[in-house]
């Protein structure tokens, strides 16, 4: 039984939420992303995106709570977004905590959540994609039992750099 309270977000969140994907990146992607490109995350921009996502449902957004009910960590779940893949395939758009949090078990409540959400609507494939060199993400997901799909690698414009990614699948 986990410690942390998991549920749909709500517009009141979308701040909280938008401060966690700043931090996160900040924290996990330190040495990774270029540090001028960190010091220009905005949260205002965020902030209108998942106001967005929450609102529509789009992803769909889950919330992790602590035992006061702060929100630490979230998850944004859907069906995936690659291009020809069947109806049957969702995918972790983002999944993100309070940096404090990292090895607390946040991380796999709401990845257990989430899976349970995707089960729910049917889909029998999960999918994430992670910085080939994000090892705490890869690490993540390699304990969660994703497998790493080395045929998908690719590079993405990061900011100011372009930087390579990889797709993990969860068979459900």
């Amino acid at each position: 039984m986990s410690v942390f309270d998991v549920r749909p977000a709500v517009l009141h969140d979308a701040a909280t939420i938008a401060q966690i994907h700043v931090d996160a990146w900040k924290y996990a992607y330190k040495g990774l992303v270029a540090e001028a490109d960190l010091q220009t995350l905005s949260i205002e921009k965020r902030l209108a995106m998942w106001r967005e996502a929450i609102e529509y449902a789009e992803p769909q957004v889950w919330v992790a709570c602590d035992a006061l009910q702060e929100v630490v960590g979230f998850v944004a779940f859907d069906r995936s977004r690659d291009p020809k893949t069947k109806a049957t395939v969702g995918e972790v758009w983002a999944l993100y905590l309070k940096p404090d949090c990292i090895g607390l078990g946040v991380g796999s409540t709401l990845w257990g959540a989430a899976r349970d959400a995707c089960e729910d609507e049917g889909f029998t494939d999960i999918t994430a994609w992670v910085f080939a060199r994000n090892e705490l993400g890869l690490r993540f997901y390699d304990a969660m039992g994703f497998k790493r799909e080395m045929k998908t690698l690719r590079t993405t414009p990061v900011g100011s750099q372009r930087l390579e990614e990889l797709r993990v699948r969860f068979k459900l």
